[in-house]
Order: C-alpha cells, then structure tokens, then sequence
C-alpha cells in the first residue's frame, strides 16, 4: 500500500528535455507585474524505439519563457533549432481546451 506522504513525494517530478524547431517568432509580452513572457512552439521529430520497434515521434508544443530567458528568446525565428529544458504545465486555450506547455528554465541554441 502506498502512504499519502510518498504519494505526494512522487509527484515532485516533473522534467522535460526536447530538442525542436522553432515554428515561428516568439511573442512577448509584459505581465502586469512588469516580469517579461515570451511564448513560441516548437517542432520536434525524431525516430524513438518502442518495444524493440522503431516509432516516428512527432510533437509540437508550446513553450512559455518568463524573465531573463524571455529576453534571450528575441533573437530566436522560425527554424532556429533549440535544446529546452524545464517542466510541463497545463494551460487552457481561449475556448477553454486544455494544452501542455512547456515551461522553460534552461534555452541552448542547437544551430
């Protein structure tokens, strides 16, 4: 039986590394709190083996960057190929779907 306690312990990871193209110009904004935001997606394509099978890996997903990675995130364009490194975390769309983003704590430029 698990306890609540290594329950909760469990869900303390939360990590993701994905290497992507950007699709287009990030958007920045400014929060009212004068924190800077930058949002984007990225591309990502690879070939990963399953169960000894090889499977086609296909995602795009959004990317959020807040403070100074915000401002690292202007000199990006579309086709810029990217390594980000940070956590995931729901958000909604504006019809209320729910979205996974990525939010980034780590940007390197691959190319």
């Amino acid at each position: 039986m698990i306890s609540q306690g290594s329950l909760q312990d469990s869900f303390l990871e939360n990590c993701l590394v994905l290497t992507g193209a950007v699709v287009r110009t990030p958007k920045q904004s400014t929060s009212p709190a004068g924190i800077s935001h930058s949002q984007f997606s990225i591309d990502h394509k690879s070939i990963q083996n399953e169960a000894g099978m090889n499977r086609q890996a296909f995602v795009r997903i959004q990317v959020v960057a807040t403070g100074d990675l915000s401002r690292l995130t202007r000199e990006l364009v579309a086709g810029n190929v990217i390594k980000v490194t940070g956590f995931i975390n729901r958000h909604e769309s504006r019809n209320g779907n729910p979205l996974l983003a990525l939010h980034a704590q780590q940007i390197e430029m691959i190319n």
